[in-house]
């Protein structure tokens, strides 16, 4: 059977990879023993992407919709949106050869699951890099204004709708992988705490 693996398109982790989330679904997780310090700040991290790419989506369209001046709007959203790409980077980096590898040797049945979720944060650094280049082309159409900075202002949206969706999947499924691992296993038995 063939199942959709692309970041933009799938609608989740394919089937053959979710034994572990089917016995240790999302409602069991704080409450398990084997959720230890590690996956909580790792679950905090996550947490903390999702309020912030939902943060800059909405100052974006506040700030085209006029809800917003464009002086208050580039104080709030420049910083930020540094933060936000400068953070993911390092995360995945630290993901990628650090704990991938670990959860790897651990769980050798889902191997093909960590493919998935490298290959999305290829995906994702491009949308980064894509995402940096729109910001930085609609800052300077704002000290021009006009259609320019309209036109701006819609292809950055885009951008960021783009990032911000793949991410949301990307988080949703990486969750699933491996915090079903970490409660079969335990962090300590994994050497992760």
């Amino acid at each position: 059977m063939m199942t959709d693996e692309t970041l933009e398109t799938r609608p989740g982790l394919p089937e053959d990879l979710s034994s572990l989330i089917r016995r240790y679904p999302r409602d069991v997780w704080q409450e398990h023993r084997n959720l230890g310090g590690m996956a909580q700040f790792w679950l905090e991290r996550h947490a903390m992407f999702r309020d912030l790419g939902s943060k800059l989506q909405k100052a974006v369209g506040d700030w085209r919709e006029s809800r917003i001046e464009s002086a208050a709007f580039v104080q709030f959203f420049v910083p930020r949106l540094n933060f936000f790409l400068g953070q993911l980077e390092g995360h995945h980096q630290i993901e990628d050869h650090h704990y991938f590898p670990v959860f790897r040797r651990a769980e050798p049945g889902l191997a093909r699951g960590f493919d998935i979720l490298d290959r999305d944060h290829h995906v994702i650094h491009a949308a980064l890099e894509s995402n940096a280049a729109a910001a930085n082309a609609l800052l300077q159409a704002m000290q021009a204004g006009g259609d320019a900075m309209l036109r701006a202002g819609d292809v950055y949206a885009g951008e960021t709708d783009r990032l911000v969706a793949m991410l949301m999947r990307h988080l949703d499924d990486e969750e699933d992988l491996i915090v079903p691992v970490i409660l079969d296993q335990g962090e300590r038995s994994l050497g992760l705490g």
